[in-house]
Protein backbone atom coordinates (compact mmCIF):
# COMPACT_ATOMS: atom_id res chain seq x y z
CA UNK A 1 0.00 0.00 0.00
CA UNK A 2 1.46 3.46 -1.16
CA UNK A 3 1.76 5.95 1.99
CA UNK A 4 1.06 9.64 1.75
CA UNK A 5 4.42 11.61 1.89
CA UNK A 6 2.66 13.87 4.25
CA UNK A 7 2.88 11.59 7.12
CA UNK A 8 6.37 10.91 6.11
CA UNK A 9 7.53 14.57 6.23
CA UNK A 10 6.52 15.05 10.28
CA UNK A 11 8.62 12.20 11.15
CA UNK A 12 11.74 12.59 8.97
CA UNK A 13 14.10 13.94 11.90
CA UNK A 14 13.37 11.09 13.95
CA UNK A 15 14.04 8.67 11.62
CA UNK A 16 17.30 10.12 10.91
CA UNK A 17 18.29 10.98 14.34
CA UNK A 18 17.60 7.23 15.33
CA UNK A 19 19.63 5.85 12.55
CA UNK A 20 22.59 7.75 13.60
CA UNK A 21 22.11 7.00 16.96
CA UNK A 22 23.00 3.40 16.18
CA UNK A 23 26.08 4.61 13.96
CA UNK A 24 27.95 7.21 11.96
CA UNK A 25 25.88 7.02 8.33
CA UNK A 26 26.60 9.18 4.81
CA UNK A 27 23.93 10.13 3.29
CA UNK A 28 22.90 7.25 0.67
CA UNK A 29 23.41 4.80 3.23
CA UNK A 30 21.02 6.99 5.25
CA UNK A 31 18.45 6.71 2.42
CA UNK A 32 19.16 2.50 1.72
CA UNK A 33 18.81 1.71 5.09
CA UNK A 34 15.36 3.78 5.84
CA UNK A 35 13.93 2.00 2.36
CA UNK A 36 15.09 -1.82 3.76
CA UNK A 37 14.05 -1.32 7.06
CA UNK A 38 10.80 0.36 5.96
CA UNK A 39 10.31 -2.25 3.37
CA UNK A 40 10.93 0.39 0.97
CA UNK A 41 7.80 2.58 2.40
CA UNK A 42 10.51 4.94 3.33
CA UNK A 43 12.06 6.07 0.04
CA UNK A 44 13.62 9.80 0.60
CA UNK A 45 15.29 11.33 -2.05
CA UNK A 46 18.55 13.14 -1.98
CA UNK A 47 16.95 16.60 -1.99
CA UNK A 48 14.95 16.08 0.48
CA UNK A 49 17.71 14.48 2.95
CA UNK A 50 20.40 16.99 2.35
CA UNK A 51 19.06 19.39 3.50
CA UNK A 52 17.53 18.51 6.54
CA UNK A 53 21.04 17.11 7.92
CA UNK A 54 22.15 20.64 6.89
CA UNK A 55 19.90 22.23 8.88
CA UNK A 56 20.82 19.62 12.02
CA UNK A 57 24.15 19.83 11.22
CA UNK A 58 23.76 23.73 11.57
CA UNK A 59 21.56 23.34 14.94
CA UNK A 60 24.45 21.53 16.89
CA UNK A 61 22.11 17.93 16.38
CA UNK A 62 24.49 16.34 13.92
CA UNK A 63 28.70 16.54 13.18
CA UNK A 64 30.06 15.86 9.99
CA UNK A 65 33.47 14.36 8.73
CA UNK A 66 34.98 13.13 6.12
CA UNK A 67 35.94 9.02 5.94
CA UNK A 68 37.04 6.36 3.58
CA UNK A 69 34.39 4.06 2.84
CA UNK A 70 34.42 0.68 2.14
CA UNK A 71 34.74 1.18 -1.79
CA UNK A 72 37.85 3.78 -0.84
CA UNK A 73 35.81 6.52 -1.88
CA UNK A 74 35.82 10.02 0.87
CA UNK A 75 32.36 10.55 1.83
CA UNK A 76 31.06 13.02 4.31
CA UNK A 77 30.10 10.58 7.24
CA UNK A 78 27.35 12.31 10.08
CA UNK A 79 27.62 11.64 13.64
CA UNK A 80 24.92 12.55 16.68
CA UNK A 81 25.78 14.53 19.05
CA UNK A 82 24.92 14.87 22.49
CA UNK A 83 22.26 17.83 21.33
CA UNK A 84 21.01 15.08 18.64
CA UNK A 85 20.61 12.80 21.25
CA UNK A 86 18.41 14.94 23.01
CA UNK A 87 16.40 16.13 20.26
CA UNK A 88 15.92 12.35 19.38
CA UNK A 89 14.49 11.66 23.10
CA UNK A 90 12.07 14.47 22.37
CA UNK A 91 10.74 13.40 19.06
CA UNK A 92 10.51 9.39 20.74
CA UNK A 93 8.29 11.12 23.34
CA UNK A 94 6.54 13.03 20.53
CA UNK A 95 6.26 10.14 18.19
CA UNK A 96 4.65 8.17 21.21
CA UNK A 97 2.02 10.67 22.43
CA UNK A 98 1.04 11.04 18.81
CA UNK A 99 0.65 7.74 18.19
CA UNK A 100 -0.75 6.60 20.88
CA UNK A 101 -3.67 9.27 20.32
CA UNK A 102 -4.22 8.18 16.58
CA UNK A 103 -4.50 4.71 17.80
CA UNK A 104 -6.81 5.44 20.61
CA UNK A 105 -9.07 7.39 18.04
CA UNK A 106 -8.82 4.35 15.41
CA UNK A 107 -10.40 1.77 18.20
CA UNK A 108 -12.85 4.26 19.22
CA UNK A 109 -11.49 6.39 21.69
CA UNK A 110 -9.59 6.11 25.21
CA UNK A 111 -8.60 2.69 26.53
CA UNK A 112 -9.95 0.83 28.93
CA UNK A 113 -8.52 1.44 32.17
CA UNK A 114 -7.59 4.85 31.36
CA UNK A 115 -8.46 6.90 34.10
CA UNK A 116 -9.65 11.01 33.33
Amino acid sequence: MKVDKSLLAGSTTLLLLKLLEEKDMYGYQMIEELARRSNDTFTLKAGTLYPLLHQLEQQGMVNVYEAQAENQRVRKYYSLTSKGRGLLNEKEAEWKTFSSAVNQVLRGGASYGTAF
